[in-house]
């Protein structure tokens, strides 16, 4: 029995005050740091398209932009395998007809996909539509395929991944995606596609330029009159579509199209695919997807109360109309407006409609927008259970980027002590390019400010606020220990409740009692807000995430420079032995204190709890939990968590109580077979089982 899976999706939206209060702290203070770097890389860009003043002048911007975007998103498929087209029904309506089909984006990895066809004969127009973020992916887009094949142009109609029939983590039994909605889908397939170099926006893009492969091979199709159609996130992979594919001669992007000047103080990045490492940072806006285009045809469509901004479409439709017009082409841009808010096309349905009736059959005429909508929406599936997954099986992205790591990554192997040696010169130079940071060790110690001061029988207990470079406050506290002379040193970098954390016989007040200089640090972003994710496996950190490498900057970095700021500090205490200087890292920001210890050789032990066993783990495990806290672009390209522990020897590394991609706790025999390379290398890496109250292994 066919069953028609929906799930209820939202575009996830955080809005961040224009303005923000004197006091304020933690993720604002972030967000308001991360938004000025992004200010600053528009500005230079105003000036370079300013310069812009002929054809030949926007050809080379076009040129320089499109492998530039090709870099940042991994680059596409060399060769285009075979379709594997399979045909899964037709359906007969008023005046068109329905085609069924699956096609294979790469081999084995199956998109199930509508055509509609306006009847016999041909060559038509063809248009490619992209669904938004909407569970119910390509039936949603019935309307616009009834309307253009009844208007005579042929429209193929596909689910995107992780919408419609190809929800890439789906539950059989609960008929849902285990990682929540389209955008945690999304989020999830983002994060693994990362850490090997690359961006999930290539496998939009991919399965968007085969569907123009399959409308092209058609006899009734006309190969040189396909255009591209989407909203909302069908509206950014229309955009990429359009800019990258030259087979695309019109194109109309709706509810996306704005500016980052816009963008970034209001709604902010929204979802991964729409979120590209370093975007920003090489000087490049929403302008440079339309000029890239030029001078095809091209309606920017918005709304005036979408949550991407309406003045942000318009700073872009003039960019580009001038750009069009060093082409002659400025009639063939055009900004379609219209009341209403996110996706709300239904007043300006009729306009869109004209533009491809204008443009791919060179008609004037200004054809009725008609309401439909499917009787039975099920029908239009192609797949026996309405799920890819439980029908064909198949590829996901999460399957390919695991076969990809396994083709790309070499097998780990042990090293003698020179091989270590080089090994940990190598990697210092390696963590500061993938956590894009400039802090070096031993810069002069940052400003900390004590905020309250609390007495106790055998230290004094100060909370405190530490200012980075960027002026954002770090919250932490120190224990002093009284009485002269030098002391041990404990950098403990953990984000739980600082009453928790100093509480009697908390692992802070073992350590100050037993004569410890304590210090505990909670890196930026503290306090941690939230994050409407639409996923609670990808945590809170995932949109903040996205912004930060928008503009070249990572949360592990920045967490990073916090603890080498905190190393200076502490280095530069008269009562602490530099000699005698541990670490200490909780979840997440075990990862922090792992990096940190491989660049700044004043840490002499490390102890690591419930910390992530291995990158390779999120790659190579279908689902994981709260990765966006210490993904990196790249990292697995350049080196994985045990290649840090190996650097530190002869240094010693506890890790308590490690867990993998889910955070579920790793086994020894597991724990022992993943860092099999480190264990045969050296010497100074323990596993520790620690139960509640024990204990941490520092001395």
């Amino acid at each position: 029995m066919k069953r028609l899976v929906t799930l209820t999706c939202v575009c996830a939206l955080i809005v961040i005050a224009t303005s923000a209060p004197a006091a304020e702290q933690g993720r604002e203070q972030l967000v308001h740091y991360l938004n000025s770097l992004g200010f600053a890389r528009m500005e230079q860009r105003v000036r370079v398209i300013a310069q812009i003043q002929t054809r030949a002048d926007a050809e080379r911007r076009k040129a320089q932009v499109h492998a530039k975007i090709l870099q940042l998103i991994g680059g596409l498929p060399e060769t285009r395998g075979p379709l594997g087209v399979r045909q899964a029904g037709t359906l007969q309506r008023d005046g068109f007809r329905v085609e069924k089909i699956i096609y294979e984006s790469f081999p084995g990895m199956y998109v199930t996909a509508n055509v509609y066809v306006p009847g016999t004969g041909g060559p038509y127009p063809a248009v490619v539509l992209t669904a938004g973020h909407d569970a119910t992916g390509k039936i949603g887009q019935y309307e616009w395929g009834a309307n253009l094949a009844r208007n005579g142009i042929i429209a193929l109609a596909y689910d995107p991944i992780g919408e419609g029939e190809r929800i890439q983590n789906f539950d059989a039994d609960l008929e849902v995606s285990k990682v929540g909605g389209v955008t945690g889908e999304h989020g999830h397939a983002a994060i693994q596609t990362m850490l090997l170099g690359e961006h999930v926006a290539r496998y939009f893009i991919w399965d968007a330029m085969r569907a123009i492969d399959y409308l092209s091979a058609r006899s009734d199709v006309d190969a040189n009159r396909i255009g591209a159609f989407g909203c909302s996130g069908g509206g950014t992979v229309t955009t990429y579509l359009a800019a990258l594919d030259d087979r695309v001669k019109a194109a109309a992007s709706a509810c996306y199209i704005t500016s980052f000047k816009e963008l970034l103080p209001t709604a902010g990045p929204q979802e991964a695919e729409q979120s590209i490492p370093h975007f920003l940072e090489e000087g490049l806006d929403f302008g440079d997807w339309v000029e890239l285009a030029a001078p095809k045809p091209y309606a920017i469509v918005s709304t005036t109360n979408d949550m991407f901004p309406f003045e942000g479409a318009r700073q872009t439709y003039e960019e580009a109309k001038r750009i069009y017009g060093l082409y002659g082409a400025s009639d063939k841009i055009q900004w379609i407006t219209g009341p209403g808010g996110h996706g709300a096309l239904a007043p300006i349905s009729p306009d869109i409609l004209a533009f491809f009736v204008k443009w791919l059959k060179n008609s004037d005429e200004h054809p009725a927008f008609t309401r439909l909508r499917p009787e039975r929406p099920e029908d239009l599936l192609c797949t026996a259970t309405g799920q890819v997954s439980t029908s064909l099986g198949g590829e996901t992205v999460s399957s390919l980027n695991k076969k990809r790591a396994a083709e790309l990554l070499p097998l780990k192997r042990a090293l003698s002590g020179s091989d270590i040696e080089l090994l940990r010169a190598k990697l210092q130079q390696d963590i500061k390019a993938m956590a894009m940071i400039t802090v070096k060790p031993g810069s002069p110690p940052p400003s900390v400010t004590t905020i309250a001061t609390s007495p106790k029988e055998n230290y004094q207990l100060d909370t405190i606020s530490m200012r980075g470079e960027d002026g954002i406050d770090v919250p932490g506290m120190i224990a002093l220990p009284k009485g002269g002379g030098m002391k041990a040193a404990v950098l403990m970098l953990d984000t739980r409740a600082l009453d928790r954390l100093s509480a009697p016989n908390s692992d802070m007040d073992r350590l100050a009692n037993s004569g410890h200089v304590v210090m505990v640090l909670q890196p930026r972003p503290t306090p941690a807000g939230t994050d409407n994710t639409q996923s609670p496996l990808l945590g809170i950190y995932n949109l903040l995430g996205l912004r930060s490498v928008l503009v070249g900057k990572t949360l592990m970095g920045m967490r990073l420079e916090d603890a080498l700021h905190a190393l200076d500090w502490l280095g530069s205490r008269p009562e602490v032995d530099r000699s005698n200087i541990a670490a200490y890292g909780y979840g997440p920001l075990g990862v922090v204190a792992l990096h940190a210890a491989v660049l700044d050789g004043r840490i002499g032990k490390l102890v690591l709890e419930n910390t992530l066993t291995s990158y390779r783990m999120i790659v190579d495990q279908p689902i994981h939990r709260n990765a966006p806290e210490v993904t990196l672009l790249g990292v697995l390209r350049k080196y994985d968590l045990g290649d840090l522990m190996l650097a530190m020897h002869p240094r010693t590394v506890a890790v308590i109580n490690p867990v993998d991609a889910l955070g579920v706790s790793v086994r020894e025999d597991s724990f022992g077979k993943q860092l099999a390379y480190v264990f045969d290398s050296a010497h100074n890496l323990r596993f520790v089982r620690r139960a509640a109250g024990e204990p941490l292994p520092i001395d």
